[in-house]
């Protein structure tokens, strides 16, 4: 990906997206004042802000898991809250892909099956969701671990699954809240890794963590501040080779302005 601006439809566009929360003793407390950005395809966007700055909320707004009090979002050219629920759940389910912090694998489903299931919600044929669950869990180097329950995974390896279930439906757009956050190093480098090698492949990718190693992989970066956010690094400013140590190599570290 080149530093000049992605000819292509954004993935994603944000358009002064609020949301405010009810105080117990009455007032509402302020976390997205017009909240303005996009994504492109094949690029991810990091989130950074300190804790409470409504990183998660914004996901969540993203993800249509919550509403905004003003604004819009558009995926994939559509917008969201313009659907039906039922409408908005069949596309959520077919559009987006969900990882979270800590996996939130289904402890009686073994992998394969915990892969399987969001296209077993989005009603997908059963042998054709068996075939690419099979197919995501190869692509995360865990095809021999398909039959395990979550129970009998490491850590870096139930968060594996959990990348290759967002994959399944081969959404237009992952969100991620601190994918990283529960492994040691070894393991998230290798899930950073895997990470933009899934970006490579088409599908924007935003991204909320505190991780600099991985915000370092990332073409652009958001840091919320009292409400808004401010945008530094245009797409591709550091996306690299990335090296034993799951950094971009010494080359892309060298265009860092």
């Amino acid at each position: 990906m080149s530093a000049d601006r992605d000819p292509r439809p954004p993935v994603l566009a944000v358009r002064g997206v609020e949301k405010a929360y009810p105080l117990p003793g009455g007032g509402r407390l302020p976390v997205l004042l017009g909240v303005d950005f996009e994504v492109a395809p094949g690029e991810i966007t990091v989130l950074l802000g300190a804790s409470g700055t409504g990183k998660s909320t914004l996901l969540h707004v993203v993800g249509s898991l919550d509403t905004p009090d003003a604004g819009s979002v558009w995926v994939d050219g559509r917008e969201l809250f313009a659907f039906a629920p039922s409408e908005l759940a069949r596309f959520r389910s077919r559009t987006l892909g969900f990882v979270f912090q800590f996996h939130h694998l289904l402890p009686e489903f073994d992998a394969l099956e915990n892969v399987m299931m969001p296209g077993r919600l989005a009603r997908r044929p059963e042998d054709e969701v068996r075939r690419d669950a099979l197919a995501a869990l190869a692509r995360v180097g865990l095809a021999d671990r398909a039959t395990h329950r979550p129970g009998e995974l490491s850590g870096g390896e139930a968060q594996r699954v959990a990348v290759a279930r967002a994959l399944i439906n081969r959404p237009r757009l992952v969100l991620a809240d601190e994918p990283s956050g529960n492994l040691d190093r070894e393991n998230a480098d290798r899930l950073h890794a895997l990470l933009v090698e899934v970006a490579q492949d088409g599908p924007a990718m935003l991204v909320a963590t505190h991780n600099e190693r991985l915000s370092a992989l990332a073409d652009s970066v958001i840091t919320l501040d009292a409400g808004k956010v401010s945008r530094r690094g245009p797409a591709g400013w550091n996306r690299g080779p990335v090296s034993a140590e799951g950094g971009p190599n010494a080359d892309a570290m060298s265009e860092l302005p």
